[in-house]
């Protein structure tokens, strides 16, 4: 559910009444302020509300320990979207603030210099005039305003270098948060990310989208026998053929546990069965050897499932075939390939021979 459901101008007024507030305080201009006094403004966050009068009575300002106890504490919940909402509503307004802020400061150092020099052509009687006196004021004024002025133009641009900062903590934490930790390939929200940007342009598909479905056969009797941290080393291995396999727009991703998927854009069913063949027969020839020994083990094997998408089908239809051809090829014997039916009222794959079958033989 998204959290900020504000129009245009009404999210832009918000900004406008945030950002005074903000000045205020000791925190710097940053997302986790902006994100507090967006919501203190817009009145959509009645305790946090009430929490920073409490903080802010009697002239007191935040500092940076308490904007980020109130974000944690009353904002903590934002959703990811919302986040990057406000992120980049944020950045938008500050950068125009900052050339607001340069333009201002531009036309105070003209006006400045203008009355300088043209104080200076009047020369200087004794006793100064009145009108004098009130040059004098305007030019006090007015190099104090370009003091001011300049002062908010550094502390923008700290800001704006602050926010680009976290902006780049927030990619890496979020590919991070798309990558499996021990392969190094897309984990399953990766790809189910992934999946769902490749059926929304189906359409224009020229070959069609596959995907195959890997399951390392006996795994359990891998760990069982000779321990998790081996078991980790043939999924690492397994792992590694995978990725020398895919090319281009393909995404290899550990589905979870023993399992892995691969999305196959513009590929078509014959070429997914030909790939999951080859990547069946590359685990099966590879070797992987004990650390503390050396030896190598009993050879290791895979189970592939493989389909072509039907137009219409949902996402978790699809995969759900090439997840039910897996299983097939479970119950066959393992170790090898079986190609999926194409779904109800779609015309069905080709038959397969040998160690790649058919779901329907």
């Amino acid at each position: 559910m998204i959290k900020y459901q504000e129009t245009l101008n009404q999210s832009a007024e918000y900004l406008r009444l945030s950002l005074p507030l903000m000045s205020r305080q000791a925190a710097a201009l940053h997302p986790v302020s902006y994100a507090i006094w967006y919501e203190y403004v817009a009145g959509i966050n009645n305790p946090l509300k009430a929490a920073i009068d409490e903080l802010t009575r009697d002239g007191r300002v935040l500092d940076e320990a308490a904007t980020h106890g109130l974000y944690r504490k009353y904002i903590a919940e934002l959703d990811e979207e919302s986040a990057q909402r406000v992120t980049a509503g944020f950045q938008k307004v500050l950068a125009d603030i900052t050339q607001s802020a340069a333009q201002a400061g531009d036309h105070a150092d003209q006006f400045g210099t203008t009355l300088a020099q043209w104080s200076e052509s009047q020369g200087v009687a004794e006793p100064a005039s009145i009108a004098e006196k009130g040059i004098d004021k305007l030019l006090l004024g007015t190099r104090a305003m370009q003091g001011a002025i300049c002062t908010l133009k550094e502390r923008l641009d700290d800001s704006r270098s602050e926010i680009e900062r976290l902006r780049q903590e927030v990619d890496r934490a979020r590919e991070d948060a798309h990558v499996d930790g021990l392969t190094g390939l897309v984990n399953r929200k990766g790809f189910d990310l992934a999946l769902a940007a490749c059926l929304s342009a189906a359409e224009t598909s020229t070959h069609g989208i596959c995907a195959l479905i890997a399951d390392i056969d006996h795994f359990k009797r891998v760990n069982d026998t000779y321990g998790h941290l081996f078991g980790d080393k043939v999924i690492r291995a397994v792992a590694k053929i995978l990725k020398a396999n895919v090319k281009g727009q393909d995404t290899a991703a550990r589905y979870g546990g023993e399992e892995f998927v691969v999305l196959l854009p513009e590929t078509t069913v014959d070429g997914a069965r030909a790939l999951a063949e080859k990547i069946r027969l590359t685990i099966e020839a590879s070797r992987v050897r004990r650390a503390d020994n050396n030896k190598e083990i009993a050879q290791i094997t895979v189970s592939l499932g493989v389909a072509g998408y039907c137009p219409g089908e949902t996402a978790s239809e699809f995969i759900e075939r090439v997840d039910n051809a897996l299983y097939v090829s479970k119950n066959k014997g393992r170790n090898r390939v079986t190609l999926a039916p194409a779904a109800t009222g779609h015309r069905p794959g080709h038959s397969a021979t040998g160690s790649t079958q058919s779901l329907q033989s």
